[in-house]
């Protein structure tokens, strides 16, 4: 059997009335029109409050807007009309934090670009680098290419490049030094 607690002498139990809407006994909560007396008074303050949490005006105005809409929705839970400031400032917080937490999350989550990865700009302008390269070596005579193919491309000494074409050190070195020069000369003339 449920207990039932006298109602003390001193405080008259409140009686609802049609005006303020309460059906339950209690204070009827902030009205729809001191809610919309509080947004065209401090709409400019809590939108700076917001500001100094956020980057960017769209989402200030969005979070004071979600706001007011948040403490309209339960305006009946805020007994006292006095206190919905504070509860709008509290809500503009509240909005703030988490549309920071989700806009970090949302940096985590990109995917990030190689560090060593060329733009499609650079490979291209490498391909082009490659192909005048190409062109030039054709342009050298053979024991020149031979040379600097070995030397430079398969990252040999001179000693194992003249020991790999039979021919002497010195004969290495002077391929090597006008096979360089001759392609100087082809990559800087014009195509």
């Amino acid at each position: 059997m449920p207990v039932i607690a006298p109602v003390p002498a001193a405080r008259p139990a409140r009686i609802p009335n049609q005006r303020d809407g309460a059906e339950d006994g209690l204070a009827a909560g902030t009205t729809v029109d001191h809610l919309t007396e509080t947004y065209r008074a401090h709409y400019r303050s809590l939108l700076g409050l917001a500001a100094l949490l956020l980057d960017d005006t769209a989402s200030c105005e969005d979070v004071v807007q979600e706001a007011f809409i948040r403490v309209h929705s339960a305006r009946k839970r805020v007994r006292d009309p006095e206190k919905t400031l504070a509860y709008l400032r509290q809500t503009v917080v509240n909005l703030s934090r988490s549309a920071l937490r989700r806009r970090i999350l949302g940096l985590k989550l990109l995917s990030k670009p190689m560090p060593d990865m060329a733009s499609a700009e650079e490979g291209a302008y490498d391909q082009l680098e490659r192909d005048a390269l190409i062109k030039a070596m054709k342009g050298l005579q053979r024991r020149q290419r031979e040379v600097l193919v070995l030397r430079y491309f398969a990252d040999m000494t001179e000693a194992q490049v003249a020991e790999t074409l039979g021919v002497s050190l010195g004969s290495v070195k002077a391929y090597g030094s006008r096979g360089i020069a001759a392609l100087r000369i082809a990559m800087e003339a014009p195509a």
